[in-house]
């Protein structure tokens, strides 16, 4: 009994660390503005991003997306160069023609980001934005990232902020992250 307790906590303990390490990366910029009771309003700088566009619900778009993109990032490109993995993953979460979008690193120009093997993949440069933004941990599905969705939107209209675009899912783990330790949130940008 007292073996099995600590090989679990022992266990538990790698997959914590293992999960801090592997979402040590670099992440998009922004500022945050202003803090609302449940959400806060960023200022995005001028990015980067990978995008492809994917059907079907969003957690099957996601996986799907997810794998044409990090083939582009680990290789599927005309340099065959790694780019560094960033986050959050972008996913928009209504209509039915799904984005994808990961943010590319900083260091990279449009002149300098390799091109895409997959015509599949499109490179857009995305202008600063205004977003509202709300966060959640511990685990994403489907049901939950509507239910923040629809959270967000009633927030924004209680507040009157107007919206601008659709809203989107942003992922910053590692799928094998530890539950406790993801950030999930829903993007969406305002006037």
């Amino acid at each position: 009994m007292k073996i099995t307790i600590i090989t679990t906590l022992s266990i538990l303990f790698l997959w914590t660390v293992w999960g801090y390490f592997s979402s040590r990366v670099e992440k998009a910029e922004y500022s945050v503005i202003e803090k609302a009771a449940d959400y806060e309003i960023r200022r995005y700088a001028e990015h980067l991003e990978a995008q492809t566009s994917v059907e079907g619900p969003n957690s099957t778009a996601m996986g799907s997306g997810f794998r044409i993109i990090a083939r582009y990032i680990f290789g599927g490109n005309k340099n065959n160069q790694s780019i560094a993995m960033t986050s959050p993953v972008l996913a928009s979460i209504e209509g039915k023609d799904d984005t994808l979008a990961f943010t590319m690193p900083k260091s990279f120009t449009l002149q300098t980001l390799p091109t895409p093997n997959d015509p599949r993949v499109k490179i857009v440069k995305v202008p600063e934005k205004k977003v509202a933004a709300l966060r959640f941990r511990w685990y994403r599905s489907d049901r939950r990232i509507s239910a923040m969705r629809t959270q967000l939107l009633a927030s924004l209209e209680r507040d009157g902020v107007s919206t601008k675009s659709r809203p989107v899912y942003a992922g910053y783990n590692a799928p094998w992250t530890p539950f406790w330790m993801t950030r999930h949130e829903i993007l969406i940008e305002i006037n």
